[in-house]
C-alpha cells in the first residue's frame, strides 16, 4: 500500500514554491538587542519594510551563532 502523504508531496512542493515566489524578506541584527531579526512578508508589503527600524548587517558566523543560541526573531510584515 502506498503512503497517501507521498502522493501529495509534489503538489505541496509546487504550492510552497509558488508561495516562496511571493515573499520578500530582510535578515539582520537589531542594533539594541543584538538579536537576529528575520522580517518576512508578501511582496505587496515591501513598502512597509521601510517604516521599520533598520537592521544592521550580520555575517554568516553571526547568523549561525544566533540560531544556535535561540536569538532569532521572526517578524511578519503585513
Amino acid at each position: 500500500m502506498t503512503d497517501p502523504s507521498l502522493s501529495s508531496a509534489p503538489d505541496l512542493t509546487r504550492q510552497l514554491e509558488a508561495l516562496g515566489g511571493q515573499l520578500v524578506w530582510r535578515i539582520g541584527k537589531d542594533e539594541v538587542s543584538e538579536q537576529v531579526v528575520v522580517r518576512l512578508g508578501f511582496a505587496s508589503a515591501t513598502p512597509r519594510f521601510s517604516f521599520l527600524p533598520k537592521l544592521r548587517s550580520a555575517n554568516d558566523a553571526e547568523l549561525q551563532e544566533a540560531v544556535e543560541a535561540g536569538l532569532v526573531v521572526i517578524e511578519w510584515v503585513d
